[in-house]
């Protein structure tokens, strides 16, 4: 190039330079740094953020989050959302101006998250074009609509006595290893061509749990309907206290799509101890069994955005299962109360009956549902009414006769027909029964045709009335399906069916025709019995 050529080159280059330069407007941002002042198990006290609002997210050094907890005159205390052993005082803190969010939307269907949104199935990073905040209002009472649809969990001792509305709060306690998840996992299984949109949440469980849930799931192709919100045991404090909230924001973008969806919180008793951990390290004043006194509100807050919304927006329903992990079937202690009273019912699980081989371990005295017998399907009404109070009296009747007393025949008919009940209430893992199937067996219960069945082969000749129950019309499949009431044609045509179905276990009768045989004369010892014709023998 000619020395006059790039002359003007680097002219016009210089002049494109001046002139972005001068048509450059520098942008000043205030932005608060603080200083981290001292760090403790999963808490973090920070100074030098005068503006700082409560609940307001801040973040430290590696995009280290936090929330605002404490905010004092003079400091404030953090609670630290992800690894903090890298953390040391000296540390910068930064404002962001916003309070914690979450991803949301179907791309995390079938997808295993943190509370944070950060992917832990391996699968790549969440790719979704909406977040709610972590923390939201519940829905005005005026945007509600009453619960008028059940929700069905294939089991048949609660679909029968201890029915699930959509929109329902329905609390499952017990001690440890009683069943409580098992419960809320056939529960799931159960929503596969339901169209309800299922959310399993994690709190401070074991990693290896956890992965027995998500098999499970995988296994049963579950998740394609399902989200999977986790926070292990070895997370901190403050993780496992927000995950709750961020499963019910992922729940409610879905809800308020006009979706129903069922979210399940396994468990709350640790939800409840990582908040007193927290409380307790951030010197709040401890209250009765040291938590902190305002533990029934972060229950209570949470909870409450369960609800069925009005058809005007939408339609959609939430419901919640919050499991509660009870010590010594203590149901009085101070967190079973509480969500006791939060919420609209519980199915309570009895190790005794666990030990006895009675699973699901479900004690139908003790268990109640305060909403969903008013959406329980008009064939359940119809086929189920008096079961709850049959069952009730045979193990009173069962307690009072192990002391050996004599009982009547009909105490002694009571006792049999309790027992077929307890077997036919039992129901292996995994193995959710459909609608129509579970109204066969019930009826068939209720109008006596397993009386005479023996009880060894109770399983067998129940599984044969599924198998003929599945034969029955479409149109009368479909009727049990509905909300529509059961005709007695209807009830004639299951009870026929039931009858054939369970012809061949019934007993034998006994032949009318046996052979009498002669009684021979008893003889006395040493004396001989004379024959007819005189002749000793």
């Amino acid at each position: 190039m000619e020395p006059e050529n790039l002359q003007s080159v680097l002219h016009s280059a210089f002049a494109g330079i001046s002139q972005v330069r001068d048509a450059l407007t520098p942008q000043l941002t205030l932005q608060e740094v603080g200083t981290v002042t001292s760090v403790g198990t999963g808490i973090a006290k920070v100074s030098g953020l005068p503006g700082v609002g409560f609940d307001e997210l801040v973040m430290f050094p590696g995009q280290l989050p936090g929330i605002a907890f404490n905010v004092d005159e003079n400091e404030i205390g953090v609670v630290l959302l992800s690894e903090y052993w890298h953390l040391e005082a000296g540390d910068e803190v930064r404002r962001t101006g916003r309070v914690l969010d979450i991803a949301v939307g179907q791309e995390l269907l079938g997808r295993v998250i943190d509370p944070l949104g950060r992917q832990l199935d391996g699968k790549g990073p969440v790719n979704t074009t909406k977040r709610l905040p972590v923390e939201r209002p519940a829905q005005p009472i005026m945007d509600r609509a009453p619960v008028t649809e059940p929700l069905q969990t294939g089991l048949k001792v609660i679909d029968a006595l201890v029915p699930v509305g959509r929109g329902q709060r329905e609390l499952i306690l017990g001690d440890r290893q009683t069943g409580k998840t098992a419960i809320a996992v056939d529960t799931i299984l159960n929503q596969r061509g339901q169209d309800v949109l299922c959310v399993y949440c994690a709190i401070g469980q074991r990693a290896s749990a956890v992965a027995k849930v998500v098999a499970t799931l995988r296994e049963n192709n579950a998740m394609d309907y399902t989200v999977i919100v986790v926070t292990e045991g070895n997370d901190p404090p403050g993780l496992a206290y927000i995950a709750p909230y961020a499963a019910t924001s992922i729940a409610e973008h879905f809800m308020e799509e006009g979706r129903d969806v069922l979210i399940v919180y396994d468990d709350l008793t640790h939800h409840a101890r990582s908040y007193r951990e927290i409380s307790l390290l951030l010197r709040r004043p401890p209250g009765r069994e040291a938590f902190p006194g305002d533990i029934f509100y972060i229950h209570s807050r949470l909870l409450e955005r369960a609800t069925h919304l009005r058809q005007e927006l939408g339609g959609g329903s939430l419901t919640a299962l919050p499991i509660i992990e009870t010590e010594a079937q203590d149901i009085s202690a101070y967190i079973p109360t509480n969500l006791i009273s939060i919420t609209d019912g519980q199915i309570y699980l009895s190790p005794s009956l666990f030990q006895m081989g009675v699973l699901p371990a479900i004690e139908v005295g003790k268990s109640v549902s305060r909403v969903g017998g008013k959406a329980q399907r008009a064939a359940y009404q119809a086929v189920a009414g008096d079961l709850k109070l049959s069952y009730a009296q045979f193990e009173e009747l069962e307690t009072f006769s192990r002391f050996g007393a004599r009982l009547d025949a009909n105490t002694l008919k009571t006792i049999e027909h309790g027992r077929r009940i307890r077997v036919c209430l039992k129901q292996p893992e995994f193995d959710p029964v459909p609608v129509p199937e579970q109204i066969a067996v019930l009826l068939a219960l209720t109008t006596g045709l397993f009386d005479q069945v023996p009880l060894d082969q109770m399983r067998n000749a129940e599984n044969e009335l599924c198998k003929a129950a599945a034969t029955l019309p479409p149109e009368i499949l479909e009727r049990l399906k509905s909300a529509s009431k059961m005709s007695d044609e209807d009830r004639k045509t299951i009870i026929e069916i039931a009858k054939k179905a369970l012809v061949s276990f019934q007993p034998k009768p006994k032949d009318e025709h046996e052979t009498k045989t002669a009684k021979e004369p008893e003889v006395a010892p040493g004396n001989a019995v004379k024959g007819k014709s005189g002749e000793t023998s």
